[in-house]
């Protein structure tokens, strides 16, 4: 695994929407759109126990997600990754209120939460980030 890169943390930083890709039991990729965030290690995607994504990441660690620059859609970071922990509790509570308020300005609906919320943490493999027309990797 890879550090990750400042400018892949600068892309989750902002309030950029990402594609989170994991893999279904027979191997058949699947994507979602997602809010995303970052650590200093790590991309963060905050989601639910009850949904797919959360279960083949527990079966399947592997994933991929592109982060797209919402001001310019030609420059986005593709970083393919290990999810490395799954993290519950308030830790994952307080998380999805940041991304919230991130997102849309306000705290998280409590009314939408239909199983427990979960924090995967996804170490990058592989990552390279586009600028519109140059490839950096």
């Amino acid at each position: 695994m890879s550090a990750l890169s400042d400018e892949v943390r600068a892309l989750a930083a902002e309030p950029n929407f990402a594609s989170l890709t994991t893999l279904l039991p027979d191997g058949s990729p699947v994507a979602s759109l997602m809010w995303i965030d970052a650590d200093e290690d790590a991309l963060l995607i905050n989601t639910e126990r009850h949904r797919l994504k959360y279960r083949n990441t527990c079966r399947d660690p592997r994933v991929h997600i592109l982060i797209v620059d919402r001001a310019d859609p030609g420059h986005y970071a593709a970083v393919r990754g290990i999810v490395t922990d799954h993290i519950f509790g308030q830790v994952a509570r307080d998380h999805i209120d940041r991304l919230a308020e991130k997102y849309m300005g306000e705290k998280f609906d409590l009314r939408r939460v239909v199983s427990e919320r979960v924090l995967l943490k996804i170490r990058p493999v592989q990552q390279r980030v586009r600028h519109s027309s140059v490839i950096v990797e």
